[in-house]
């Protein structure tokens, strides 16, 4: 006897392996704030059993509950959620890079001399110079006295706003 190696064949272990990988995507649904669950595209039965989900507390009621949700996704193309999840997964990770480069040119200015304005200045032009100076030096006098950082928060928040207007431009070379 000589095996079947007929493509529409799939192997338990792969079986195995897409029952996890849909069990990962309905714990990614249950646990997705509510505002971005709204954007991902579910048929009504899928979403009644995740927002079920989202309500139960019970640790076991909730496994349960994760595994149905896991078993209808089977049931379905799974492939635009997953999509919509890896979207916004994508957005999320942007986002955590702009504040990073937010916190980096802040704590850069505050470190940093006139010099560093300057540069920032010449590279942004629509930033506020006189606010900027104010802040780095008041940030600059919190941190000496060991004082809570509100002018760095409040730089930071400048920052932020100019970055919304015109992207800020990558930190110089040290």
């Amino acid at each position: 006897m000589q095996a079947n190696n007929d493509p529409a064949e799939i192997s338990k272990s792969q079986r195995k392996r897409e029952a996890q990988q849909l069990l990962g995507l309905a714990k990614k649904l249950l646990t997705l704030p509510a505002a971005q669950l709204k954007g991902i595209p579910l048929d009504d039965p899928l979403r009644d059993a995740v927002n079920f989900g989202r309500k139960i507390r019970a640790h076991g009621a909730r496994k349960r509950q994760l595994l149905t949700i896991g078993k209808m996704l089977r049931n379905r193309d799974a492939e635009p959620i997953t999509e919509a999840i890896n979207s916004l997964d994508l957005k999320n990770r942007q986002e955590n890079v702009r504040h990073h480069h937010i916190e980096a040119w802040r704590d850069h200015l505050i470190e940093g001399g006139d010099q560093q304005l300057s540069v920032f200045l010449e590279k942004s032009p629509g930033a506020h110079a006189q606010t900027l100076r104010q802040l780095i030096r008041n940030a600059k006098q919190e941190a000496r006295r060991s004082k809570p950082p509100a002018a760095a928060r409040k730089l930071f928040k400048l920052l932020r706003e100019t970055d919304e207007k015109s992207p800020l431009p990558p930190l110089p070379r040290s």
